[in-house]
């Protein structure tokens, strides 16, 4: 991860510090994305970092957790801005989906962490880039006759939210592997939308 990602936290830092700062922001998503309330000693151990250093960089836990959050939202953005959503919308919704649950997987358990460490505002914040993107598709979908019209927009988008979820929380159970999920997922979401025969 560049260095440079982490925007003003490594502004005018020494390269150590930065070197510091980058392995512990690391640390911190791999060991949030298993276990959202993982301990500032573990995060420090798995950076390679003292307590003491991790709290001269962060000033407490949900400082990090903010930072960590920030960066997960700006890679996520990155990743779904770069898709094509364009064509036959289930093909779209199918290909949303895939990179998706790519980056579900990756930060899993992340997103309990972020509701337990930051303000109400701040995680609706963190969540409304990616749910407008979803309501985006699913209206043109409906607009097209591709996706059922008689059931809430909002419920649409929190089911394909609470699917993608709890996939990943199967593959943490052993239940799904993280290469089985993408198709079951496509397959669960699109059955759920789908208009019904007449």
């Amino acid at each position: 991860m560049p260095v440079s990602e982490l925007g003003e936290k490594t502004t005018g830092k020494r390269a150590d510090a930065r070197k510091n700062i980058a392995a512990i922001v690391e640390a911190a998503i791999s060991c949030l994305a298993r276990d959202p309330d993982v301990s500032i000693n573990e995060i420090a151990k798995a950076a390679g970092v003292g307590r003491v250093t991790l709290y001269g960089h962060f000033e407490s836990r949900a400082a990090l957790v903010g930072v960590v959050v920030e960066h997960a939202m700006q890679q996520t953005d990155e990743a779904l801005d770069a898709l094509d959503l364009e064509g036959d919308p289930r093909a779209a919704l199918a290909r949303l989906i895939d990179t998706s649950w790519q980056l579900t997987h990756r930060y899993g358990a992340l997103v309990i962490a972020a509701e337990q460490a930051l303000p109400p505002d701040q995680v609706r914040e963190a969540h409304s880039k990616p749910i407008a993107r979803w309501q985006r598709l699913l209206r043109r979908g409906r607009r097209d006759g591709a996706f059922r019209k008689d059931m809430p927009l909002d419920w649409q988008v929190s089911l394909i939210q609470a699917i993608l979820h709890g996939a990943s929380a199967a593959v943490h159970r052993g239940e799904i592997t993280p290469e089985q999920a993408p198709a079951l997922i496509r397959d669960t979401v699109l059955g759920a939308l789908t208009p019904p025969s007449d």
